[in-house]
């Protein structure tokens, strides 16, 4: 395409972290500490090898107290998600490699139906107003780098740089609020993709779809991003109702 936009280092995705290190709900502070952690995960917002935030950062995000995200660390150390080390370059860094699920989930039908059915509004609602805003250069080439980062990655990297450039695309949106619901919704999704195996074709053809829906969101063709991102969804749909149903 001669008006591809320039690669670019893809840049730091602001309203997704702002939306996983939000404030905490009242009365779960330990078990939702953990969720939002794994989160993290999940998204690819932290990848593996990489460190957490300190942990006084981490409190004042979440609203709770050191001790809280403390415990909740120690919870995913255990579980092996997490490595605590201590020293001058000590820190709390993501396991690399992640464990990985023994078993797919048990997933009902209409779990989801309702799961998937909710990812189509969300993320068809977020290629529609990114096409529709007039999108700053820094944005067009974040988009664009980030397609171009997933494109050669294999079975090991895909999934996380698939996550963000979909999270880029909600940030693109302009809309804070829709950016976390997409988070949520995208990590439960990933809790059932990451129980199957990538396959390479698979990977090549949804870089194609990636390719269709960025160059429509760059040309603020509304109609043609929202269709290419449906067939998208539908592609990962069949596959995840394919393993899981």
């Amino acid at each position: 395409m001669s008006d591809t936009p320039p690669a670019a280092d893809p840049g730091e995705l602001v309203e997704v972290r702002r939306a996983v290190y939000r404030p905490l709900r009242r009365g779960n502070a330990l078990e939702d500490a953990v969720a939002r952690l794994v989160q993290t995960i999940r998204l690819g917002v932290v990848a593996p090898g990489e460190s957490l935030p300190p942990e006084r950062e981490l409190a004042a995000s979440f609203g709770v107290s050191r001790d809280t995200v403390r415990e909740a660390i120690r919870e995913l150390a255990d579980t092996g998600y997490l490595l605590p080390r201590r020293g001058r370059y000590g820190g709390t860094f993501v396991a690399d490699p992640l464990p990985q699920p023994k078993a797919a989930p048990e997933v009902s039908p209409e779990e989801l139906d309702d799961v998937l059915g909710l990812r189509r509004v969300l993320e068809c609602g977020a290629v529609r107003a990114a096409a529709a805003r007039s999108l700053d250069a820094s944005t067009r080439a974040d988009l664009w780098a980030r397609h171009e980062a997933a494109l050669p990655a294999g079975p090991e990297a895909y999934r996380r740089l698939d996550t963000l450039l979909h999270l880029a695309i909600a940030e693109a949106a302009g809309i804070p609020s829709l950016v976390a619901l997409v988070a949520e919704n995208r990590a439960e999704v990933n809790t059932w993709l990451d129980t199957f195996p990538l396959m390479p074709r698979n990977i090549q053809h949804s870089g194609e779809q990636h390719e269709r829906i960025i160059a429509a969101i760059l040309a603020g063709r509304v109609d043609v991003a929202e269709a290419a991102m449906r067939d998208h969804l539908a592609g990962s749909e069949a596959l995840l109702r394919g393993f899981l149903v």
